[in-house]
Order: structure tokens, then sequence, then C-alpha cells
């Protein structure tokens, strides 16, 4: 079923479990806001998802909070977009256990982060870790959407949500719209300062490695710093993602916070050593940032005009979840209420 309204739908989300990142920002968040205008926006703060790993209750609910106000402070216009906690939409659940019962074993476990989960988490492999990508599913098709934009490495979850949706659609009728991956062709993929082959990850076991969005500034630039540069002898800033990884990804990274190109990057430290750069770069991320942080505290403040938010994004994104429900519940015989 082609969503009726004339914008396409794009849904995201990402888990409080962790602060936001550098990359976090770079990659995902700073697209959002330019798709606002285009396209019809729903983010979530997907707490549900969060919990498949154990949580401290206190931390989730500060977190989520303060997730929210840096999505604003970040430029996500609540006016434009449907910014709401997923937790306060029941038909994520709803709607997650009816696609449940449409979800083979053997796709689930297949899903590439079950395997990667389950390594880092061995002694809590829940139900949930398991069925995650069906409430990955619920929340997509909840809202008809046209477009998920997700990194590489959350691609095999749309196509599964394809796959689900097909498979009901394929008993039922056109229900579903089925999602396109959205990959932003602008979004920067920031790599771990300390481990440039690996992606920068709230769950970094090295917190040298990874640069929050609300860090001081005297943090982020000891960080710099102390990022690995490459092992080459020449000591040029020059942009090489296989032979020089390090130095690739702070270019990027600086490419991305000032605006210039990487022969541009390149012709400002010409004859400069890697200390010049690094400094450079931490300096440039703190100017990115700090205008984010210092709003994201101002939000913070006003606990009640946060609340006005969420309690309005969930009141919208419930109503259109609601819809699809229904319709849902219809299809698979429940009797109405």
């Amino acid at each position: 079923m082609e969503n009726k309204t004339q914008k396409k739908v794009i849904l995201s989300g990402i888990q409080p479990s962790g602060e936001l990142t550098l990359g976090s920002y770079l990659g995902a968040i700073k697209n959002w806001v330019a798709l606002a205008d285009e396209y019809d926006c729903y983010y979530m703060m997907a707490d549900l998802h969060s919990i498949t790993v154990r949580q401290n209750p206190a931390d989730l609910r500060r977190r989520t909070l303060t997730q929210m106000a840096a999505y604003m402070a970040c430029g996500l216009d609540p006016k434009k977009s449907t910014i709401f906690v997923q937790s306060h939409v029941p038909a994520h659940t709803q709607l997650g256990w009816v696609l449940d019962c449409y979800t083979m074993f053997g796709e689930l476990s297949r899903m590439t982060q079950f395997k990667d989960k389950s390594a880092k988490n061995a002694d809590n492999i829940n139900a949930g870790l398991f069925t995650y990508p069906s409430l990955m599913a619920a929340d997509i098709l909840l809202y008809q959407a046209n477009l998920v934009p997700v990194g590489d490495d959350q691609k095999q979850h749309v196509e599964i949500c394809r796959d689900i949706a097909s498979r009901f659609n394929g008993v039922y009728g056109d229900v579903f719209t089925l999602p396109e991956p959205f990959i932003p062709k602008v979004g920067a993929r920031v790599m771990s300062l300390t481990s440039p082959e690996n992606k920068m990850s709230k769950s970094d076991k090295d917190p040298g490695g990874c640069v929050y969005i609300l860090e001081k500034p005297e943090d982020i630039v000891r960080k710099f710093k102390k990022a690995v540069t490459d092992s080459d002898t020449e000591h040029c800033v020059r942009f090489d993602r296989d032979g020089k990884p390090g130095v690739s990804n702070l270019m990027t990274i600086y490419s991305a916070a000032v605006g210039k190109t990487f022969a541009e990057i390149e012709a400002e430290f010409d004859g400069r050593g890697y200390g010049d750069f690094k400094s450079a770069v931490g300096e440039a991320v703190v100017e990115l940032l700090r205008p984010i942080r210092e709003e994201t505290e101002r939000l913070l403040a006003d606990k009640s005009y946060l609340e006005s938010v969420y309690r309005a994004g969930a009141e919208k994104a419930g109503y259109v979840a609601g819809k699809t429900l229904r319709k849902v519940y219809k299809k698979v015989g429940f009797l109405p209420r």
C-alpha cells in the first residue's frame, strides 16, 4: 500500500543506550535535518530496542531525554518532524508480536547483528535480542515508511523488513509499503580515533576512540591529540583510506567540520606535521559541537517544554501507527474492541 500523502515517509531512530557520538551526528543526525522539508519524517528514541542489553533504569531515562534534546539542538524541528519516544507508542510492540508470527526462525538466526551481540553479551542472549528485527520491522511498517536512513551495517534489517512485509502482503493483500534503505550521499563515515578500521561506536571498549557530541571541549581536544595517525615514514596529510586509515579518518572529520575538500586540507597542512593537524581537527570539532552542547543544556533546563514535545510526538505517531495496526488486526482476524 503506497503512502497517500505527497511527501514520502522516512523513519529512523537511535537507541539511547549510550551518549550520542560525533559519528552519530555527522553520519546520521546532521543529514536528517536536511530531509525535513522534503519528506514526512519520524525520528524516535528507540528505547524498546535498548533493553536487549541490561540498562540502568535511571540512566536510560536520563539518556532518552538528553538524546531528544540533542536531536533538537542538532537542528531537528518538532514542528517539521515527528520526534517521539518509541515506548510511548504501544503499537510498536503490538505490531511487533504479530510480525514475530510472520518471521521465520531461520531468517532471524542468520542476522549478523544477533551473532555479534550474542558474542558480546554471552551471559544474556535473550529472546528480544533474537526477535529484534521483527520489532524493527514494526517500527518501519507502522508508518508506511518509504525510506529508512541506515548505515551499511543496518541494510540487512531493512531487507528482512521487506521480506516480512512481502510475506504478510502475500497473504492479506497490500497492507504495508515496502521500504527502501536510504543511504545519504553526504553522510560522513566516522571511524574510531584509536582503531580507524572500526566505526566510531558508543559501545567501543576504548573510550579514547569515541567522541561524544556533549563532551567537554578539553576532553575532545585531548582525544584528537592522542588519535592514531599512521606508521608510515612520510608523515604527510594525504587521503588514502587503505594506506593511511588514521589520517584519512581525521581528514573526513575535518572536512565535515569545516567544509573543506580533501585537496584543500592537503594543501593547508602541506609541510606541517601530524601534531599540528590533530590539534586543528580537535579545535574544529569543538567549535562544531559547541552550539549543540550549549543548546542541549538549555533545552534540558526546560523539562516542561521537552515533555510537551514528546507528548505531542507520541500523539501524532500514535495516530498514524494506530491506523496501520487496526488494519493489521482486522486482516489477521482479531475481534474489534
